[in-house]
């Protein structure tokens, strides 16, 4: 028999991962404590007992390989994980692909009293304590983001109500139901996921950036700005036009094609001041062979193909909380490259600063 897994992840202190094991008899309760990763050391708890584990690396990849997928392999049935909240959901199921566990649900904890903050700030995880390991890099916005971005649920703590987190959270995921702490009905809040919830699947960047159709309107100061153009980035200026996306924006995701790189698509990913930009590999206008394509991506292409550019094309969708979405569309239009660039852009050699970032998006 597999196992069934229900992750519960979240930077704010709970005890809602023990509420779900508690709902789910049979089930076995995990918990890991990763503040001494650094050191080589890890706690584990399994229904309580201790286990201290020294690894040889102090990275939370090891711990997942060496540790979490043997372990949720050899207990089988239902499990619930109580993530350390130093880990996002994301690069856990990612790692567990590869082994007999399904994904039965991501409950994400969010505070709020400080997830908005959290979310638009700058602070490292380091600069916390809660750094996954030597070199985390991370800032807690891009932790406290991911954790609600890639929520199949969430579940709200703290007092009183806050218009615009609702509203930032209706646009971050608005297909995850969300219920407060208080009342908390475990049964049902797992009943009200909607059968399109990723429960640990993954997009591959080329699908659609507006999932399960956030609200566009405004509400409460929160905006979405969906910028789309069919001419590259000049790379300079895009550079120069990033910090927009690093003041009142709660999440930046899309995708970008700099005029340096005409066969590559980047991946643009920011949430409060932290940013990253990876590869997604190139665009299909400059691949001969689609046979391995996926046929969605196929279909999608095919329908909005230009005759010049093929698939190549803008698009980012960006959350803002307090930021003037009119700066931020002008500062990205602002950036691409000019008719006179244009018509010479097989000539001109430009200066790429997106040359050595593709490896900022890798896994700790």
């Amino acid at each position: 028999m597999g196992t069934e897994v229900v992750l519960v992840a979240g930077l704010a202190d709970h005890d809602v991962a023990e509420e779900v094991w508690r709902a789910s008899p049979g089930s076995v309760l995990v918990r890991h404590d990763l503040r001494d990763l650094a050191r080589g050391v890890v706690r584990r708890w399994v229904d309580g007992e201790l286990t201290v584990l020294e690894l040889a690396h102090g990275c939370v990849s090891c711990t997942l390989r060496l540790d979490l997928l043997p372990l949720l392999e050899r207990l089988g049935g239902r499990v619930v994980v109580h993530l350390d909240p130093a880990l996002e959901p994301e690069p856990v199921c990612l790692a567990l692909r590869g082994v007999d566990v399904e994904v039965r649900a991501v409950v994400t904890v969010v505070d709020r009293l400080t997830w908005l903050a959290d979310a638009t700030g700058e602070d490292a995880m380091a600069e916390r304590g809660l750094g996954a390991a030597e070199g985390d890099e991370r800032t807690v916005a891009q932790v406290v983001v991911g954790q609600a971005e890639f929520a199949d649920a969430i579940v709200l703590t703290g007092v009183g109500a806050d218009p615009a987190l609702d509203a930032v959270l209706d646009r971050l995921n608005p297909l995850a139901p969300r219920r407060d702490r208080r009342a908390l009905d475990v049964p049902e809040l797992l009943a009200a996921i909607p059968a399109g919830a990723r429960r640990g699947r993954f997009d591959d960047g080329f699908g659609t950036l507006l999932r399960g159709q956030p609200p566009l309107e405004p509400a409460h100061g929160v905006e979405v700005v969906h910028f789309v153009a069919r001419r590259p980035f000049h790379p300079m200026r895009l550079h120069r036009a990033l910090d927009v996306l690093l003041d009142g924006v709660v999440r930046t995701r899309g995708r970008v094609w700099v005029a340096s790189q005409p066969d590559v698509a980047l991946w643009l990913e920011s949430a409060g001041g932290g940013l990253n930009v990876g590869n997604l590999g190139p665009w299909l206008a400059a691949v001969d062979d689609w046979s391995g394509v996926d046929p969605g991506r196929r279909a999608a292409a095919s329908a909005t193909w230009d005759p010049r550019y093929g698939d190549r094309s803008q698009e980012l969708v960006v959350v803002t909380a307090t930021a003037a979405p009119g700066r931020i569309t002008a500062a990205l239009r602002g950036a691409l490259v000019t008719d006179e660039e244009l018509a010479l852009v097989d000539e001109l050699e430009f200066v790429d600063p997106f040359a050595e970032w593709h490896d900022e998006m890798e896994e700790l």
